[in-house]
């Protein structure tokens, strides 16, 4: 694979003075904001629909106790330090969602401010290239005007003045990320609740921290009165709140740990729920900073004599899985939770990315207020819908229980942010949208620590998407003028998405890269990876959505920000090292720190 080089010096020029726009204003919409104006373009607007920066991180969402599922080191970015929380050293390190929510507005602030043109409070509605003449049906007056030499047209609305304009770019960044389009079941949802009779709040856990208060004043702590108790001194479930999902927004990073915390009675329901990693006493650096996970969690390129080793071998397989084992194992002890319980229903380690990482163990967390009785588990079981106990509606469920609550609190997931603001069309055009596969691949990955896996999610082989290195289209790759950012699904989302930033500044900038020359090769190598994460991660495909279905390198984030340093001509593998050392070697932001620098050298035609 080769590309063609840069362009004449003046076509460069061009090319950064043109309007660029970035759908998005959390964390992988800022740093590619930065490194775009970095490198030197010189009209970089940001649309957000929130009020202030960091996306799911920002002022409006975040509330005291919310904590998200890294610890420190792993969500922030070279130019600017982040101070690790308080107790760090006995904690692990777990950042809270204030921590995020200030570095986010710091880092826009001291990099942005004055530089980007941020454009708030404004829903995106429509997203479309137009090339040539205004299509029918359209004029001036709505904004496709057919002498604007720019061919994305973003339609917008502003959410205070609902005033709809189209504004024109040369390129689109897209950084809705994942975590903006809630999904809800229609059999749980508010609608349904109300058409059953249920007299409680209902709602999505996205809108939770804006709902707090509602929540706890609808809901008396444990004991106070209001609350309703049983004849033998239970509280009755009728003053409670019901949380639905197992997942990471139900557990500990929104819902269910808040508002025990906050002395609620509280019900968790989950068939499957999320693993975490966690020690008594928190990981040194040589093996939560290193490649020692990513090196154990099979990638689908090995490259080095400890993964041909670990996953072509008997020994080898054998000594992964005993190692991913004992890791699982060492984070239920440290919690304590017995052989039988229902908090070990969790997602395999080894064949999942569903994980939190919960550091150290804390007195306040999810895990620890389910031990302490102050969380009630009802698992395994699936809620149906609402029906009557023959007193009162509540939550149905599989079991064949009816929960009565004051409050449902849907953490179900999320769907693509993509949906609302591109047309099926247009998802077609670009290439975006899920599609049946167009290839078929022979299983090239004959790992022996891939045998005797979980059985494939049956809707896992339905479809697959096209998009390379989970930034870039395939089909749209030689236009150069459209990304994606933030849907690497990563561990470490400060270093993959920085690096990614650059990977896009060079894409756009037309330098030379190792990327596919055409889209069909494209198509080809991006296919073959969908195909390695169907038999890597048998369920995950049938879980994710859209904006995060181009890549799943959770733990193999250093291999795939290895791929993605070689497509700019760059040194990876950074951490140094020898032969044996390298596995080990703590890895660090300031491995990353000059990358401009180190672009602009092979862009003048020199070697790094």
């Amino acid at each position: 694979m080769s590309s063609t080089a840069s362009e004449l010096p003046s076509q460069h020029s061009k090319i950064l003075s043109e309007p660029v726009v970035i759908l998005g204003t959390g964390a992988a919409g800022l740093i590619h904001a930065h490194v775009l104006l970095q490198d030197g373009f010189t009209d970089v607007t940001l649309i957000s629909r929130d009020e202030s920066v960091g996306g799911v991180w920002s002022k409006e969402r975040v509330y005291p106790g919310l904590h998200i599922n890294n610890v420190h080191g792993e969500y922030r970015f070279s130019p600017l330090k982040m101070p690790p929380p308080e107790n760090a050293d006995k904690t692990g390190g777990r950042l809270r969602g204030e921590d995020m929510c200030e570095y986010m507005e710091r880092f826009a602030n001291g990099f942005l401010e004055g530089k980007a043109k941020f454009v708030m409070r404004t829903e995106v509605l429509d997203v479309r290239r137009i090339e040539g003449p205004s299509p029918e049906g359209h004029s001036n007056s709505d904004g496709w005007n057919p002498l604007n030499p720019w061919p994305w047209h973003v339609k917008v609305k502003n959410l205070d003045s609902n005033v709809e304009e189209t504004l024109h770019f040369a390129r689109v960044v897209l950084a809705t990320g994942g975590c903006s389009n809630p999904k809800v079941p229609s059999e749980l949802s508010p609608e349904a609740a109300d058409s059953a009779g249920f007299e409680g709040l209902v709602f999505h856990a996205s809108e939770f921290g804006a709902r707090l208060d509602e929540v706890l004043s609808l809901v008396k702590p444990t004991g106070d009165e209001g609350s309703v108790q049983t004849k033998d001194g239970e509280e009755d479930g009728e003053g409670g709140v019901v949380v639905i999902g197992g997942g990471k927004s139900a557990q500990e990073s929104s819902v269910c740990a808040k508002l025990a915390n906050e002395g609620r009675k509280v019900t968790i329901i989950f068939e499957t729920t999320e693993g975490f990693l966690a020690t008594v006493k928190p990981m040194a650096e040589w093996q939560r900073k290193s490649r020692f996970l990513s090196t154990l969690m099979a990638y689908s390129t090995l490259r080095t004599r400890w993964e041909r080793f670990l996953h072509r071998t008997w020994l080898g397989s054998r000594l992964t899985h005993f190692i991913v084992g004992d890791i699982t194992e060492t984070s239920f002890k440290a919690y304590n939770i017995p052989p039988d319980s229902p908090m070990r229903r969790t997602h395999p380690f080894f064949w999942g990315v569903r994980l939190s990482d919960e550091g150290g163990v804390r007195a306040n967390s999810y895990h620890s207020l389910v031990n302490a009785g102050l969380i009630r588990v009802c698992a395994p079981a699936r809620a149906l819908g609402y029906s009557s106990n023959g007193k009162r509606i509540g939550v149905a469920l599989s079991n064949g229980t009816v929960l009565p609550a004051k409050v449902v609190i849907l953490a179900t997931g999320y769907q693509s942010s993509w949906s609302k603001i591109f047309t099926p069309e247009v998802a077609e055009e670009i290439g975006i949208a899920r599609h049946v596969p167009t290839h078929d691949f022979v299983d090239v990955w004959k790992y022996e620590s891939l045998k005797n896996g979980p059985e494939a999610h049956k809707d896992s082989w339905k479809w697959t998407t096209s998009i390379y290195r989970g930034i870039v289209p395939a089909r749209n790759i030689m236009k150069r003028d459209f990304a994606i950012a933030g849907a690497l699904f990563t561990a470490n989302f400060g270093y993959t998405n920085e690096v990614a930033a650059h990977w896009v500044s060079s894409y756009f900038q037309g330098d030379k890269m190792k990327i596919p020359e055409t889209p069909e090769e494209a198509t080809a190598i991006s296919e073959r990876q969908a195909n390695w994460m169907r038999i890597r991660y048998p369920h995950m495909l049938s879980w994710v959505n859209e904006s995060y279905s181009g890549s799943l390198d959770f733990w193999t984030w250093p291999q795939a920000v290895d791929e993605m340093l070689e497509d700019m001509y760059l040194p990876s593998q950074r951490s140094g090292g020898n032969w044996l050392t390298w596995l080990f070697r703590p890895i660090d932001l300031k491995e990353i720190e000059n990358l401009a620098e180190e672009r602009r050298i092979v862009r003048m035609g020199g070697v790094v």
